[in-house]
């Protein structure tokens, strides 16, 4: 396990679960609601603290937990802990994968944009280490004890436009597409026994092809709804080409930086954060924020954008009217966007978790 971290891409100060530092190391019921509650709590916490938004405020409450289903449910925990009103609607998203958290604020956004009557959607997004713990010795499997990390996130997404110039950033543009009827897709990251009976999740050495194709099908879906005219007409013209000289001449990839100015690339890994880089023709520059996030937090899942999104800014990079891309890839296998056009310039935040180590990144050597 050892030889597969020091591969990995993750540095030294990522953030483990509790039982991991107790005595006997045993994953318990228990430990794992302790690594649910402390990311749960603290996170909201933090946001209702800074939007100055009342917990009965609150109509809608969606939380995503790929592979942590506890009952009550998680969101249950929130309704009792933070005593919400009685007409609260509440929703749990599970076995989603990292893209969960992309998927859950497009889901918020499908549910305001369709009523009047609800306006504020809390939306907290975690994944739960403690009970996925893999003991066996299959080398697949124990990718995930080596890259997978504690990490949390909680986001207000609202419709009432008395809190548009206090919001940070305005959903413009969404998409989910889903390529489960491939069977290799469907494979390529899957949660079974190994041949010992223990289980864990299996990351197969088809992942990261399955995700650069999965990838090229998405952007082409993608691309008409975010790309300059420029852009799309090269990109159309390279199509016809392609067509007309029967695959002989291949699609060029439109320049998607020429759409976006930062985009937070999903943080599955050290060779994912490269395939997508490849794909999309994507320079270190942009690809930083993601190898960075790697390398201080790990992959934290389904909350792994939002780690890249904290980066920007507390680099000071974001500025008013700037377009972000947010990109993830999910079990199933999904891949999900987010388009955000930026209300406001990116303010030094109390709650960012970059603030302790932002001025030793980037590395020079990653």
């Amino acid at each position: 396990m050892r030889n597969i971290y020091l591969k990995s891409g993750l540095g030294d100060e990522t953030y483990g679960p509790p039982f991991i530092f107790e005595e006997d190391k045993m994953p318990t019921l228990n430990s794992a609601n302790q690594e649910a509650q402390e990311g749960i709590f603290s996170s909201i916490d933090d946001l209702l603290a800074k939007t100055l938004i009342e917990p009965q405020s609150i109509d809608i409450v969606i939380v995503t937990c790929g592979s942590f289903s506890p009952s009550p449910s998680l969101s249950s925990l929130i309704v009792n802990h933070y005593k919400l009103r009685s007409d609260v609607k509440t929703y749990n998203l599970s076995g989603m994968g990292c893209s969960s958290g992309v998927i859950s604020i497009d889901f918020a956004a499908r549910v305001l944009r369709g009523s009047r009557e609800v306006q504020n959607a809390l939306v907290v997004i975690t994944e739960s280490i403690t009970l996925n713990w893999y003991n066996g010795d299959n080398r697949s499997m124990l990718v995930t004890n080596c890259i997978f990390r504690v990490g949390c996130a909680a986001a207000l997404i609202s419709n009432n436009p008395n809190l548009f110039q206090d919001a940070k950033m305005e959903l413009v543009h969404s998409l989910r597409t889903h390529h489960g009827e491939d069977d290799s897709a469907y494979k390529a990251a899957f949660q079974e026994e190994d041949d010992k009976g223990i289980t864990g999740v299996s990351l197969t050495k088809d992942l990261i092809r399955v995700a650069g194709m999965n990838l090229r099908q998405h952007i082409k879906i993608l691309a008409p709804h975010v790309l300059p005219m420029t852009q799309l007409a090269n990109y159309a013209y390279s199509m016809i080409m392609t067509i007309l000289s029967q695959g002989k001449s291949k699609p060029v990839v439109p320049d998607f930086t020429k759409a976006f100015d930062h985009i937070c690339i999903h943080t599955g890994g050290k060779a994912v954060i490269d395939q997508v880089g490849r794909v999309l023709n994507l320079s270190d520059q942009v690809t930083e924020p993601a190898k960075m996030c790697l390398n201080r937090f790990g992959n934290t899942s389904s909350s792994l954008v939002f780690y890249e999104l904290a980066y920007f800014e507390a680099k000071g990079r974001v500025k008013k009217g700037d377009k972000m891309w947010m990109i993830a890839f999910g079990t199933g296998f999904k891949v999900g966007s987010l388009v955000w056009k930026w209300i406001q310039d990116s303010k030094q935040d109390s709650g960012n978790p970059w603030n302790d180590c932002i001025d030793n990144y980037p590395l020079k050597v990653w």
